[in-house]
């Protein structure tokens, strides 16, 4: 099988990780419960996924890296710490449910969209800057859409939310591991990313980089302050109640290291040359409609596409029984298909990772082009 679906989650992982995650069930116990062997081991790992990924985010302190069940955990708490019943809040036109569905849940919110066109980095921030000069009291913009690969421009965005006084919620679920970040130079309020995907980390991790007074979405044991009744005010812990996943914290540190050793740069490059290559194939492909940036800077390792009279559901299938792993349909993000015109119809979306290769990318050319015939 030709894996084309990292956006969802990146299924090749690098070697170590699935094996720093079963030593972990065999050695470790729960970190912050006990001053014995595998307790101690378990926090020594924790803390050294925090500081890994403070340096490779630019965090200035390790325990403002909280660890969380996913992005989606993460945006979560994020969102109803800042927005509350009545607030403004602008987003971007591409955002994921995992900050549309929050928003709805959260009475009165007026929810103003800084609407652009596809892959127009400065119309997003001309939209953005529009909405802040009207007035709002939170931002949140996702860095890369899931759907299109587009880049938005956030260090402007960013830096347009600063000159207004406006926090900004980043959701950079598509980016993390995938494109340089810098916590401390954007100054935003959160960053929310998952562990699997882009960091190659396993499933149910994540990481939520906080520079902002946050509320706990759920509380718990935390193996600090038990004698009160209150959440601790202190980071992580105010965030963390409950186990750790340490199974899955234990892998993503090495999904980390695997990280810097291989540089964000280096993997950056390598996506880009892979999606620049499908979607120049793919171009001249009759009958296929891909969504493909002018500006190789402005997509990441996504590439969306849909045939003329064929159903994206029925292609995506079509391409499974011949050994591709894509995905199709509206990718949990009906907001930017409806920015990009696509709402109707959705999109057989082909994304890529670290791991993928050129040889793959030209086969699944050469199988596009016979279903087009098809």
């Amino acid at each position: 099988m030709i894996y084309l679906d990292s956006a969802a989650t990146t299924l090749q992982k690098p070697p170590a990780v699935a094996r720093a995650s079963a030593r972990a069930i065999h050695r470790y116990a729960s970190p912050g419960r006990g001053g014995h062997p595998p307790a101690v081991a378990a926090a020594q790992v924790a803390f050294a996924c925090r500081e890994l990924a403070a340096e490779l985010f630019h965090v200035p302190d390790p325990e403002q890296v909280v660890f969380t069940f996913n992005a989606t955990h993460g945006l979560n708490i994020a969102i109803k710490s800042l927005v509350h019943p009545g607030s403004r809040v602008v987003i971007s036109g591409y955002e994921h449910n995992a900050v549309t569905r929050p928003l709805h849940a959260i009475p009165n919110v007026d929810i103003r969209v800084a609407s652009s066109p596809l892959f127009d980095q400065q119309a997003a921030v001309r939209a953005f800057r529009t909405e802040l000069e009207r007035g709002v009291d939170v931002a949140i913009c996702t860095h890369v859409s899931n759907v299109f690969g587009f880049i938005l421009p956030v260090e402007q965005i960013a830096q347009l939310c600063r000159s207004y006084q406006v926090p900004l919620i980043l959701d950079v679920s598509q980016s993390a591991g995938c494109l340089p970040l810098d916590a401390q130079a954007l100054g935003a309020a959160f960053l929310a990313m998952p562990g699997h995907k882009g960091l190659y980390g396993p499933q149910g991790t994540g990481l939520l980089l906080c520079s902002a007074d946050a509320s706990p979405l759920l509380e718990g044991g935390t193996g600090s302050e038990s004698i009160r009744q209150e959440m601790p005010e202190f980071l992580p812990d105010r965030l963390e109640a409950g186990t750790h996943n340490i199974a899955g914290i234990a892998g993503l540190l090495e999904g980390l290291r695997y990280i810097k050793r291989r540089g964000v740069e280096a993997i950056a490059a390598h996506e880009r040359s892979l999606i620049r290559q499908m979607g120049v194939g793919a171009s001249q492909i009759p009958g296929l409609q891909i969504y493909l940036a002018e500006n190789p800077l402005a997509q990441a390792g996504v590439l969306s596409l849909r045939f003329e009279g064929q159903d994206c559901e029925e292609l995506g299938e079509k391409l499974g029984d011949r050994g591709f792993a894509l995905r199709a349909g509206l990718h949990c993000a009906p907001l930017a298909h409806k920015t990009a015109g696509t709402l109707d119809t959705g999109t057989l979306r082909a994304s890529v990772s670290d791991f993928n290769t050129h040889q793959e990318i030209q086969q699944f050319l050469r199988v596009l082009k016979t279903l087009s015939k098809a």
